[in-house]
This record gives structure tokens, sequence and C-alpha cells, in this order.
């Protein structure tokens, strides 16, 4: 008889491991997630938000189970050792990543699909993967998105377990309506397409559309809070200097947990941002501007480096009247939070591609998806201490290319001009 454990969850109720997963999730590497909060500092903000990456991997392996029953319902056959590599691969897309979320990678670390190998080829999670015959490049590939496999897009794709959890279990921890979609509309319409791969019915567009809304409006009010933003930019500038100073390095960081590593920071801080996140005393928006209000393409430099962001930081400290580290600029990047890209097999038998005009034709959200990021990305400056930052000067700046941002940090030339 096949022994399985069954997992109490507060958003999938029952969650059934089987052996292959059993073996996994006791090794440290697995065990280390349950330490590594799902939503970095959003429980500053959401009290609730303490739910962790342990759970979500858990939800994201139950869903790949379920997807993969439907599938068999509707006349695929899957092969047992697909399916076994789906399902892990699923329960561990988020072995490599590191404490508080994203705010890491966004300070300039390397993402956390690319630390899963060093993960999953060391240590006792690596044994345990060989003892059940498990193909470890291929669940690596399967996690960094590969699309070499039909079901592949189950683990990393427009429809994956991954977003259908995270809407679902972040919603619900948050105490917050805006996640919630119909995750059984959604999973009893997947098919596969031959050549294609994983693809949606027609009955799932209305729940398709429903899941993109959701996540536009998770992104607007919990992920993008101002609060949050504000904790996690002065959290990315505590890290940085702590690596700077060698304190710590990427490896020490890439496998803390949330709680160990700002105990790390707060041993050696001198700048008192680590005790100030502990007592919630976080910088306060002196400006902050919907990216509607900045000329089209203006300052996507300040999402993409973050070194040239440090330096202007603290040029634009001094151009108000603050000390360096007391100003933070914040200007979050999801270029793809409504993209999609998935084959949908239509009634007639034809099978269209839900990506660009291919979307429009199918779904009214798609038509506006573009401007729906636009107004809920904000480019804020926060500050320490109570200062006016002048929003023209702010948009000229920003608008400039980051290589005449350098030239004119270089040349000592301000960067705020008046008027």
């Amino acid at each position: 008889m096949t022994q399985l454990e069954v997992v109490r969850d507060p958003l999938w109720n029952n969650i059934r491991l089987e052996p292959e997963a059993l073996a996994v999730v006791d090794t440290p590497a697995v065990q280390r997630l349950r330490y590594v909060r799902q939503l970095g500092h959003a429980f500053l903000v959401y009290p609730g938000a303490t739910h962790t990456r342990f759970e979500h991997m858990l939800g994201a392996y139950h869903l790949a189970r379920r997807a993969l029953a439907q599938l068999e319902e509707t006349g695929h056959r899957v092969d047992s050792a697909d399916a076994r590599h789906i399902q892990l691969a699923a329960l561990l897309h988020d072995i490599g990543h590191y404490p508080f979320s994203h705010a890491l990678e966004e300070a300039g670390l390397p993402n956390h699909e690319a630390l899963a190998e060093r993960h999953l080829d060391a240590g006792e999670l690596a044994v345990a993967l060989e003892r059940i015959d498990v193909d470890r490049q291929r669940l690596l590939a399967l996690i960094r998105g590969g699309r070499g496999e039909p079901l592949a897009g189950l683990v990393s794709g427009s429809l994956d377990v991954d977003k259908l959890d995270y809407l679902s279990r972040d919603a619900s921890m948050c105490g917050v309506p805006y996640g919630v979609i119909d995750v059984d509309r959604l999973l009893m319409s997947l098919t596969v397409v031959p050549g294609r791969g994983l693809a949606v019915t027609e009955k799932g567009l209305a729940a398709l559309e429903s899941l993109l809304y959701a996540k536009y409006q998770m992104y607007r009010n919990v992920y993008w809070h101002h609060a949050v933003r504000s904790a996690t930019a002065m959290f990315k500038r505590l890290v940085r200097q702590a690596l700077a100073a060698g304190r710590m390095s990427d490896d020490d960081v890439a496998v803390a947990t949330d709680d160990g590593l700002i105990h790390e920071l707060q041993r050696a801080d001198t700048t008192g941002l680590a005790q100030a996140l502990r007592e919630r005393r976080l910088a306060k928006r002196a400006l902050d501007l919907a990216a509607t209000e900045l000329p089209d393409g203006a300052g996507e430099w300040l999402g993409a480096d973050p070194d040239l962001v440090a330096s202007v930081e603290d040029r634009l400290a001094t151009e108000v009247g603050l000390e360096p580290g007391e100003l933070f600029i914040d200007f979050p990047v999801k270029q793809d939070m409504l993209g999609l890209d998935l084959p949908l097999a239509r009634r007639d038998g034809s099978v269209v591609q839900l990506a660009g005009t291919g979307a429009e034709s199918y779904l009214g959200l798609a038509r506006v998806a573009r401007e729906l990021v636009r107004s809920a990305r904000r480019l804020r400056v926060f500050v320490l201490r109570r200062r006016d930052v002048p929003a023209k000067s702010l948009i000229r700046m920003a608008a400039l290319p980051g290589d005449e941002v350098r030239r004119r940090l270089a040349e000592d030339r301000p960067l705020l001009r008046p008027g």
C-alpha cells in the first residue's frame, strides 16, 4: 500500500503528500522555507501576512496534483515519470528563494531560480532526489521555465500553479478580497494541445480574465502598498551596505531565514535601519507619483540598476538637506504583470495563441493591460526626516537616460533643478 501523509492547510484543507514528496520535504533545504515569509515586509501592513514559502510550496504541489488528475479525467494520459517531475518541480519551485520575498533580487542579487541549482545538486535534498530516481536537471529546467515539455506550463507559465496558489493564499492571509480567483474553473478548463503544450479552453476565459485582474489588484493594493515598499527600500539599502562592508556574503544571505538575516544585520548595523524596521519606524513619503504622470518609458533605469539608484539616492539626499542613507527612491518593475502567452483551444477545434493582439481578441482586459500596469506603478521618494522633493524636478530627472544620470553624478552636477 502506498503511504500518504495528509497536511492540513487553511486554504486547500487537506494536502496529500505522496512518498516522493515526503522524501524531499523533510530535508534541511526545504525546511528552511518554513522560516521565510511569502510576502516579506507586508506583515507590517497586513498583520496576517506571516505565511511562509513552505506553505505556498505545499499549495503549489497540491494544485499540480489536481491539475494532472483533471487532465487524466479529460482523456490526456500523463506518464507517471512526467507527473512525478511536474509535481516535484511545483513543490520545489521556490527552493532557492531569498528571505524577505523579492527584495534582494531587486537589490541586485541573482534571481532565486538561478539559486535553485545549488540546492538541487548538494546536501540532503540532492541525496533524496537521487534516491527516488528524479532527474535534477529536468527539475531545474521546469523551475526555470523551460518549454521543452508539454506540461511545463503547469510549473512556469501564464496559468501555472504558482500563481493559482499565491494569489489565493496571499489574499486570504492578508484579509483582502482582491486576489479571489475561480481556481476550480481554471483547472477544469486546462487541456493539452499536441505540439503547443498546456492550453486553456474557451470555458475558462472568464476565470482567466478574473485571474489577471486579481493579479493587478494585488500588486496595486498589497505588494506595492506604500508602507510595504518603504520597508523594502530600507531593507535593500541595509543589506547592500552589509554586503559592501563585507559583514556578510551573497552566499550567507541566500541560505538565511527572515529572522536569522535580520538578527545578523542588527548585530553590526551602523545605519539604524535594522532597528527601525524591527520597530516599524518606516520612511515616509515625500513624493508619490503614478507612472501615468511620467513621460512614457521614463525612469526604467530606476528599476533596473540598483547601483545607480543608490548613488542617486545619496545625491538627492544631500540636495534636499538630508544625510546619505536618509532618502530612498522606489519604482518597482513587473513588466509581465498582465502578460499572457497561452494557447486557447476553441470549440471548433482550432487553436489560437493568447498573446498580444491574439489575447485582445478574446479578453477585454488585455486591451487595457499596459495602462493598468502604469496606473499600479508608483514612483515614490521616501525620507527618514521630513523634506519636500519637487515633483517637476524629479520627473525631469527620471526622464533622463541612465547614462546621462551617471554623467551628471560624475561631474558633480545637481540632479534636481528648480523650475
